[in-house]
């Protein structure tokens, strides 16, 4: 984990109305105004800590700048004390003489961009020498280092979305097949037969014969086709919701920080603390490494170690077997010459003494 290095950025300009240009600039690169400051050098300056008109000069900005004794001198010598000694003069006369300098509190990834915008707005060159020298009228000053430890945790942030699992497409078309049937179809059909005849003619041959004539009509039947459409089947196409409960089981990461005192330089954090007492891990280490030869300095540690984690409040509650990947991880760490295998046994032996669930000796 880096430490974040912060330094103090400070520009004077002739007038609070370029200060404050260059300070909503600032702004909108995300620059907080907590970490901006306005100072007037004239005789009716306003500061956030004074009482005239506050809101003309610092537009909401962040305080005035930090009481220092001295006051803006002495402020000015404790931000350029490591530098030339007249630096820090060359600023305060800029500001004696009613200019307004505007102060950044920036983080080191910051300074060179907050510097770029402070020089698009020109701000007065307090260095005789800048010009030649090719220096920025921006001045920056290690004040107020610090570290800053940043600790992230991870959120869990489960969400839903439909996604296509397939489906069906159904066709319809017309088709035509051939289809054939028999049907008996009658006919008529004239015939005439001329017979020869040898007998006397009577009066009806004679009433018969007169002028007349004889129609006889031919019929036939022909095949009528005919259509009649049914239904005969319906296809229904739907579709149906059901839900269902699904376990989403994922890791998120938090970064934790462990305070720990350090011990003097003649005791361990162990022999300081008047409740611990090695007696029964000697007698373990005798039971379970004695026939080894070893020394008991040398599983010591481990057993220390043990005993430490197991009071942690980090791990109050949990069980060894949860968190000795944890261990493992934090004891290669701090004791990287020594092995976990080889003292996991008596780490583990440290743990249950003060969880209470001490094993036999050997188990």
């Amino acid at each position: 984990m880096t430490p974040t290095q912060q330094s103090t950025i400070i520009a004077i300009f002739p007038d609070a109305s370029t200060a404050q240009a260059a300070a909503r600039d600032l702004l909108s690169i995300g620059v907080s105004r907590e970490n901006m400051y306005l100072e007037s050098g004239r005789a009716d300056r306003t500061t956030t800590s004074g009482t005239k008109n506050t809101s003309q000069t610092n537009e909401g900005l962040g305080t005035s700048m930090p009481e220092h004794q001295g006051g803006v001198g002495g402020w000015f010598k404790s931000l350029f004390g490591g530098e030339d000694e007249t630096t820090g003069q060359r600023y305060q006369e800029a500001v004696s003489r009613g200019n307004v300098v505007l102060s950044v509190h920036a983080r080191e990834d910051q300074q060179e961009q907050i510097a770029d915008v402070l020089e698009r707005h020109h701000p007065i060159d307090v260095e005789e020498n800048a010009e030649s020298t090719g220096k920025r009228n921006v001045g920056t000053a290690a004040a107020n280092t610090g570290t800053a430890i940043p600790v992230v945790e991870e959120e869990l942030q489960i969400g839903k979305r439909r996604v296509l699992r397939g489906g069906i497409r159904v066709y319809s078309r017309v088709v035509e097949r051939p289809v054939e049937e028999s049907i008996n179809l009658t006919e008529d059909h004239v015939r005439v037969d001329r017979r020869p005849a040898d007998r006397p003619a009577t009066e009806a041959d004679f009433r018969s014969g007169k002028n007349g004539a004889i129609e006889v009509q031919e019929f036939a039947e022909e095949a009528v086709v005919g259509k009649t459409a049914r239904v005969v089947e319906e296809v229904h196409v739907g579709k149906e919701t059901t839900q269902r409960t699904e376990n989403v089981r994922d890791s998120v990461r938090r970064t934790e920080v462990d305070v720990e005192p350090i011990a003097s330089s003649n005791k361990s954090s162990m022999e300081a603390n008047t409740d611990y007492d090695d007696s029964d891990f000697r007698k373990d280490f005798q039971t379970r490494y004695g026939a080894s030869g070893a020394s008991y300095d040398t599983y010591a540690p481990a057993y220390r170690y043990g005993y430490e984690m197991g009071g942690n409040p980090r791990y109050q509650g949990r069980s060894y077997d949860e968190v000795e990947s944890q261990l493992r991880s934090d004891y290669a760490g701090r004791y990287p010459n020594s092995t976990w295998e080889k003292m996991k046994d008596s780490v583990r032996y440290g743990w249950d003494k003060v969880t209470g669930r001490s094993r036999a000796a050997g188990r």
